[in-house]
């Protein structure tokens, strides 16, 4: 039988356009949500007017609670972290002294971030999810969704709990949810997922152009491609990330054709999107910040050299991203030249 989070207080660490998505939805059903983050603007903003969610949905306004970073109080019982991966371990430091005992922290991110959480409160206290609906903070008190896509939560060693049924059973007020025993496989499919996403957004183009170049489909086929490789050291399946299929480009005589299709689909579902760039892309481009490259093609990379596996494209791509991170680079077509040239990528077949 599933627990009742109504009748638990549940605070949501990042108020983005993940945390704050979900935070103004269960709010909205009843749920005692306090949202918190680090950015005095955002927080002030959601306080003064409202929490506005426009795209897909239409247009909706919340007032959910929200507190500053430093206005956080425990003890905390659920908790919901949603911060960019490489501020995970900074967020735990702040979380791990407020979580009552039987509390537990559910990680709303993108990256292997469960492992670091791990490491702070333990694996019992810790439950995975695998988080791909499409979402942009535009600004202030202001949040777009582009597009829905059903999250999927579960406990690190696979079983089916209460707590995860729970879980199910409240996240299902802000979007399509279902529990799995193969967290492990959704995260890593998000990485091969994330790979082809680090790449394109090297590029001021929309997702769908960057595919749509010759270059650009041969470079996202190569880079998922060895992510897939790594992925598959690490998990039996590799989970399908939405209408994306990581198991396509698993090696075989017809993975081209295979590969090629699924790019190809990928590109008229971007194309016919609300939200035509990724949320990589609006950091380099919009918010010229620090991007979390190093949580997943760093991880793949990483991974791939502790197991054997060349990665050369994904390896390219993170000193590409580096490099316009730190304004050294622009946003240009050429990077995609520059990614093969550094990778020794050949463009025959």
């Amino acid at each position: 039988m599933a627990d009742d989070l109504r009748a638990k207080p549940i605070t949501i660490v990042g108020a983005g356009a993940i945390g704050g998505t979900i935070g103004a939805y269960l709010a909205d059903a009843g749920y005692e949500v306090t949202l918190v983050d680090s950015a005095p603007e955002h927080v002030e903003a959601i306080r003064k007017h409202s929490l506005r969610i426009t795209g897909v949905r239409g247009e909706q306004t919340f007032h959910p609670k929200v507190v500053l970073a430093e206005e956080m109080e425990g003890p905390l019982s659920v908790t919901f972290l949603c911060v960019k991966g490489h501020f995970t371990g900074s967020a735990m430091e702040q979380i791990a002294p407020l979580l009552q005992p039987e509390g537990y922290v559910l990680s709303l991110q993108n990256g292997l971030n469960e492992a670091l959480i791990v490491e702070r409160i333990g694996a019992e206290r810790t439950v995975g999810a695998f988080v791909h609906f499409g979402a942009d903070l535009l600004e202030p008190g202001l949040i777009q969704l582009g597009y829905e896509e059903t999250i999927h939560v579960g406990e690190l060693d696979g079983r089916i709990t209460p707590r995860v049924e729970a879980l199910r059973e409240t996240l299902e007020h802000a979007m399509p949810t279902r529990v799995t025993d193969n967290i492990w496989g959704f995260l890593w499919g998000k990485l091969v997922f994330g790979a082809l996403g680090f790449l394109v957004s090297c590029v001021d183009a929309p997702v769908a152009e960057v595919i749509d170049d010759p270059l650009g489909k041969h470079l996202c086929r190569e880079t998922c491609t060895e992510a897939y490789l790594v992925a598959r050291t690490q998990v039996d399946r590799v989970e399908p990330i939405g209408e994306f299929e990581p198991e396509e480009f698993a090696p075989g005589q017809d993975m081209e054709a295979r590969a090629n299709e699924t790019l190809t689909a990928l590109a008229e579902s971007w194309r016919g999107s609300i939200k035509q760039h990724m949320g990589i892309w609006r950091d380099l481009k919009v918010k010229k910040r620090k991007t979390e490259v190093d949580m997943q093609v760093a991880q793949i990379v990483a991974t791939g050299r502790e197991e054997g596996v060349l990665t050369p494209v994904n390896a390219a791509v993170l000193e590409i991203v580096h490099e316009i991170e730190g304004s050294m680079r622009g946003m240009e077509w050429t990077n995609l030249q520059e990614i093969a040239y550094r990778s020794e990528v050949s463009l025959r077949g």
